[in-house]
């Protein structure tokens, strides 16, 4: 049967859609991450610019170019909600999360191009703005407001009719999940977290994600009419296990990025508490 894509079930696996827009941006991201790199190589910094980053960005750049372009979408747009919600995470989430490491320190500085920079900072609302958006409850609260409102059924099921409001969502995602993350990660350096402070961040996070979570494993019918009316149902899913599987599938991707990021920052503050005694000792 065809689907109002045209995709039909057995056309899936191929189904690979090259979409130039995300490509672009995808290869101007790694023109400047490249750049950035190898400048930094050059003036002996490889302590900031060592291939573990490289290797970081470009999981980061697969995460949010590939579910785009391959046949995850097109099974998100089409049959599976489970499958749409995982393109969202990678998208939204893990992401965000890799490619704030792969350039945390001297390599974001050298990656933001510098007119950019100066056109932000010579427009006083615009810099406003971003400044705001850049502080811990602002960045949560637009997350959590973007995640809530795109989940709302209607406006969910007109995005898979609406290809601009649907690249509106994802845009949404990639860049609300860019402002947590840059709270947690801290790329740029400015130290105005602490360690706790930045776990506190952490937890709201993750509990507010598992509110949607909740709500879509534990929901007694399915909530989004694209998916339940959908008569192909990829791999005998049925509408509810297929929307308890998308509740299960964001679950476990925020225990797996967020709660790695937690374990990694309590590991790391523990190893700054106990350097001051290591040396002590050493002087000894």
């Amino acid at each position: 049967m065809l689907l109002s894509n045209g995709i039909a079930l057995s056309q899936l696996p191929s189904a690979w859609d090259p979409a130039p827009l995300v490509l672009a941006a995808a290869g101007v991201g790694a023109l400047r991450f490249a750049h950035a790199f190898r400048r930094l190589r050059r003036r002996g910094r490889s302590d900031h610019a060592g291939w573990d980053r490289a290797l970081l960005f470009a999981a980061g750049l697969a995460c949010v170019t590939i579910p785009l372009i391959s046949p995850l979408d097109a099974a998100g747009d089409s049959y599976l909600l489970s499958a749409h919600m995982l393109e969202h995470l990678l998208l939204g989430d893990a992401g965000p999360a890799l490619l704030l490491l792969a350039v945390r320190g001297p390599l974001l500085a050298f990656m933001l191009p510098v007119p950019l920079v100066r056109f932000v900072a010579r427009r006083r609302p615009l810099h406003r703005i971003v400044s705001e958006l850049n502080r811990p409850v602002a960045a949560i609260a637009s997350w959590a407001a973007s995640l809530a409102v795109w989940h709302v059924p209607a406006l969910y099921d007109a995005t898979l009719r609406h290809p601009l409001l649907h690249d509106l969502e994802h845009g949404m995602f990639f860049g609300t999940g860019l402002l947590v993350w840059t709270q947690l990660i801290d790329p740029a350096r400015r130290g105005r977290l602490t360690a706790g402070r930045r776990i506190v961040v952490a937890a709201a996070f993750f509990l507010l994600g598992q509110i949607l979570s909740g709500v879509l494993f534990l929901s007694p019918t399915a909530l989004y009419p694209a998916y339940a009316g959908q008569p192909v149902r990829l791999f005998g899913l049925s509408p509810l296990h297929d929307q308890q599987y998308a509740g299960l599938v964001m679950m476990a991707e925020q225990l797996l990025t967020v709660g790695t990021f937690v374990v990694l920052l309590v590991a790391s503050f523990l190893r700054d508490l106990d350097r001051p005694e290591r040396e002590l000792v050493a002087l000894r």
